[in-house]
């Protein structure tokens, strides 16, 4: 008989969990929240809430999007640009 018990994967993750989870303040995603920037939250009941799966595809979102971590947006990899009059 198999006793050893499993817990389901957290889907979602309160703010200051996902702040903990992200590795920022929850003060900053609290203020990312309310400046309708950083990643996508919603409220449930009174809690505001956050996917796991959505954490992890904004993160991803945020290094494709930096010039240091993505060579296809590296200034330096581009051709110069004439200067229009």
């Amino acid at each position: 008989m198999d006793t050893s018990t499993t817990q389901p994967e957290t889907a979602f993750l309160n703010l200051p969990s996902a702040a903990v989870y992200l590795g920022i303040s929850p003060n900053t995603l609290y203020v990312w929240r309310h400046r309708r920037q950083g990643p996508p939250s919603f409220r449930m009941g009174r809690r505001v809430m956050y996917r796991v799966s959505a954490l992890n595809e904004w993160v991803a979102q945020q290094e494709q999007a930096d010039s240091r971590s993505n060579p296809a947006v590296n200034p330096l990899n581009c051709k110069p640009r004439r200067r229009t009059p």
